[in-house]
């Protein structure tokens, strides 16, 4: 059994600087946990608290029903994979993966057993004698990984381990990495900035900010029903649009029009922190939930019709990214989206009262630069949110 529970796990520098806060996860017997956030949020330092790289400020971090905060890593019997694959550049494919079985002076004939299942795992059987210099970055990542399952640990942890390499090579490990845990079975924590890579991957996603947890939960429950702000603009590519808008009676206001709450809607907000009180809200609308007017399905309910100058269009083949502007009287201001924009390095572009929103529309689309455009906006599916705290007003998931 090889459960991991952070119970109120703090990480305080000697500077005083908190990297991880009051961290509460539990990771069970053979699931692959995925950590995710921006640079700065504390997910690598909780990996390596895991590991026993990093000392633990306060709390307790148990494995497997045990308490191991002074144990050494060594002592942990956990396999760590880095993001520099770290192999021994004068030795074999079949050398560096056995090497630390070599080591613990396990049986040369149990070690060439264990090796040459994992390079089977692996797809690695005709790279064994050759030597890293001579394979490529996806191949030598394989072996970082092969060298961490011969050992059979409780516990595998990956640091960003797919970043080096380039775009295509990252989607076809992405596919090897979920192959070869669930054929494996081990406890896995994923380490990544990308959350395509989190929401393609792991059976749930804790999504940090700033040291703390916002939401754990399963990509498709982070992605449609988002706990706060932060985690809603952070989940999804391309990212959700916000606007900003007013709850006042039965209606919200946008700067797309004014539209009716949708039984569902008026139902969340029921049972949020102020009901149905006129106030202001900023709007989360997904790309895709916009629709080309003259392609879509003129019976589709719930649905406002607007017309909007596009500004850019881009063509993805099977369907079209189109960009527009809107302007609204109203300032959106929220530290969570200023962090968003931080982390997207658009945090020094102007904004004012005008945002940029993006619309995946079908590849039947009409849509050109500088035309005008009758759009359609699903709005059921709109999420509400408190500027001043960034929790969504529309959750299940609320706290």
């Amino acid at each position: 059994m090889a459960e991991i529970t952070f119970n109120s796990v703090w990480k305080r520098y000697a500077d005083g600087f908190e990297a991880v806060k009051d961290m509460n996860l539990e990771v069970n017997d053979g699931e692959f946990m995925i950590l995710v956030g921006p640079s700065g949020c504390g997910k690598s330092t909780a990996l390596r608290m895991i590991a026993g790289l990093e000392d633990i400020s306060d709390g307790d971090l148990i494995i497997g029903g045990e308490k191991v905060n002074d144990l050494a890593p060594r002592d942990r019997d956990i396999a760590m994979v880095f993001q520099n694959y770290a192999l021994y550049p004068h030795m074999t494919v079949r050398e560096n993966m056995g090497f630390a079985l070599k080591l613990s002076k396990v049986d040369s004939a149990e070690i060439n057993r264990k090796v040459e299942d994992a390079a089977s795992i692996l797809e690695l059987q005709p790279h064994l004698e050759r030597k890293p210099a001579n394979l490529s970055g996806g191949q030598r990542q394989r072996v970082a990984m092969g060298r961490a399952i011969v050992r059979d640990p409780k516990v595998f942890l990956m640091d960003e381990p797919l970043s080096n390499l380039d775009a295509k090579l990252r989607v076809q490990m992405r596919t090897q990495v979920a192959r070869i845990q669930q054929r494996v079975g081990t406890t896995m924590v994923y380490v990544t900035h990308d959350q395509t890579e989190a929401m393609t991957l792991g059976d749930r996603v804790a999504v940090m900010r700033a040291g703390i947890i916002q939401q754990v939960d399963s990509p498709k429950v982070l992605y449609e029903d988002p706990a706060n702000l932060f985690v809603a603009g952070f989940i999804g590519s391309p990212a959700m649009n916000f606007v900003p808008g007013r709850l006042e009676g039965d209606m919200v206001r946008m700067p797309f029009g004014d539209a009716p709450l949708t039984d569902h809607l008026r139902s969340r907000l029921q049972s949020a922190k102020g009901g149905h009180a006129a106030r202001d809200v900023i709007v989360g609308v997904r790309p895709e939930h916009f629709e080309d007017a003259a392609v879509e399905d003129s019976d589709a309910p719930h649905r406002l019709k607007f017309r909007a100058r596009i500004e850019v269009v881009e063509s993805m083949g099977s369907e079209l990214y189109a960009y527009f502007g809107v302007t609204s009287d109203q300032a959106m201001e929220s530290a969570q989206l200023a962090e968003l924009a931080k982390d997207a390095g658009m945090e020094d572009l102007p904004s004012g009262g005008d945002s940029q929103v993006i619309a995946r529309l079908d590849a039947a689309s009409a849509a050109t630069p500088g035309g005008e455009l009758e759009l359609s906006l699903n709005t059921s599916e709109l999420k509400l949110f408190d500027p001043e705290g960034g929790i969504a007003l529309t959750s299940g998931s609320r706290n």
